[in-house]
């Protein structure tokens, strides 16, 4: 007797019917918001790596290679841009634009030293006969090419101890200097006789009285946005004066500072948050704005809770919650809720209230996204969702304008009909809808 094949359908890790991808999407999601080797909620960081590693092939080669730029460029990642480069190495379609895209994603001298560990980490047996492992020839020309960008002090600050330092990677790609004076700094680092760079980092660990550095450090402006965001808790220790502090905040470079740099630096310097605030509504200031009735919903569910990267004190939530202070800023007419196992609807504040009113709106549960954009979504408003895409129910299409903001690196989505899906939580997510909208 003849039986029915019943359709097979893809679910999310809590269960509700979900989307499945072509390999191109697949990748775009696993890539734009992957720690790389790093376990997320739901899913271990190999399993992740290893879907990568599978997809590349599956995807033309210009397009894999725009997406590792991408990923490094506008998502700020650095160690999973270099696996997928390493993966297009294997394959003759894709081996063409492995130096071009290597050269373009390298922006530290550690990258290179990290990018061979990745080429050697699935080679079998003692460290010294992975290294020599051989490289194929356009990882090499990359490298080189990638070499000759850094100066003497980018290059003392990241020669670092390691199983690859940067000496090995000279040896081994053997890039042609600029002029005489790259040839005698690529000696001296070959010999182990690069100047220690003046860092916080250096400064600090040599010793030096932390309040002195920390100041002398502030007044000569060598504390970057991101150095002086990391450092505030240090800087308190240490017993420099918070109106210092202060104004190193009124003076920092802000344009390159997402929100939520912002929200993880308030956690553990309270005490500046009127500073840390004024600050990160510079960095939104001259944004473009986001037309029209906008409804903006956010994931507050455990699974939200989880750390960027285990070595950060960041959590998805703070990328969701920077990403929604963000769009409050820029959009013309809002409403904000939050879901987790109810839909609440939070009051538009701005800047940290905003983030008080979000994480306290509801415990942190399980997810009924289905239910929460049922009772939110109506015609005539733009619904944005800032969301891990899990569920319990079922999602389902948009009455409008939908778009579904991704902050994680899972392989299934949910939400069935004319959904927008946008992979990551960089600023720039915003700019595309303002910019797609607008076409």
């Amino acid at each position: 007797m003849a039986t029915k094949n019943k359709r097979q359908f893809a679910r999310t890790h809590e269960g509700a019917k979900g989307r499945a991808f072509g390999p191109e999407k697949q990748l775009r999601r696993a890539l734009m918001n992957c720690m790389l080797w790093e376990d997320q909620f739901y899913e271990n960081g190999v399993s992740i790596a290893e879907r990568m590693a599978d997809l590349v092939p599956k995807v033309k080669a210009e397009t894999v290679a725009a997406m590792a730029v991408e990923a490094r460029e506008d998502m700020k990642l650095r160690h999973a841009p270099l696996l997928i480069v390493r993966e297009m190495a294997r394959y003759d379609e894709h081996k063409a634009l492995v130096a071009d895209t290597l050269e373009r994603i390298i922006q530290r001298p550690d990258e290179l030293t990290e990018f061979l560990s990745i080429y050697w980490v699935d080679a079998l047996g003692p460290l010294q006969q992975r290294k020599k492992a051989a490289v194929s020839a356009q990882a090499k020309k990359g490298l080189a090419r990638a070499f000759a960008k850094f100066d003497a002090y980018q290059l003392a600050k990241y020669d670092r101890d390691g199983a690859v330092r940067l000496r090995d990677v000279l040896f081994l790609v053997h890039p042609k200097p600029k002029n005489t004076e790259q040839e005698k700094v690529w000696k001296q680092l070959a010999e182990g006789e690069l100047s220690s760079p003046d860092t916080w980092e250096v400064a600090l660990s040599g010793g030096a009285d932390k309040r002195e550095t920390f100041e002398r450090l502030i007044a000569e402006k060598k504390l970057g946005a991101l150095a002086l965001l990391r450092n505030l808790r240090g800087m308190q220790v240490a017993g420099v004066p918070k109106r210092t502090i202060a104004t190193a905040l009124d003076d920092m470079r802000v344009d390159r500072v997402l929100p939520y740099r912002f929200i993880a630096a308030a956690r553990y310097a309270p005490d500046l948050e009127p500073e840390l605030e004024n600050a990160m509504f510079r960095s939104i200031e001259g944004h473009a704005r986001l037309k029209g009735k906008t409804t903006l919903l956010v994931d507050v569910s455990g699974s939200m809770d989880s750390p960027m990267s285990y070595r950060s004190e960041m959590s998805r939530l703070d990328a969701a919650v920077g990403l929604a202070v963000l769009a409050r800023e820029i959009c013309e007419e809002v409403e904000i809720y939050t879901f987790s196992e109810t839909t609440v609807k939070v009051p538009a504040r701005r800047g940290f209230a905003l983030r008080d009113a979000i994480v306290s709106s509801q415990a942190h549960w399980s997810t009924r996204l289905g239910e929460a954009i049922d009772k939110v979504d109506r015609k005539g408003r733009r619904l944005i969702v800032f969301t891990d895409e899990q569920s319990h129910d079922r999602v389902n299409a948009p009455k409008g304008l939908g778009y579904m903001v991704n902050v994680a690196s899972y392989q299934n989505g949910v939400g069935q009909g004319d959904w927008q899906r946008i992979d990551g939580f960089s600023e720039k997510i915003l700019d595309w809808i303002i910019a797609s909208e607008a076409s």
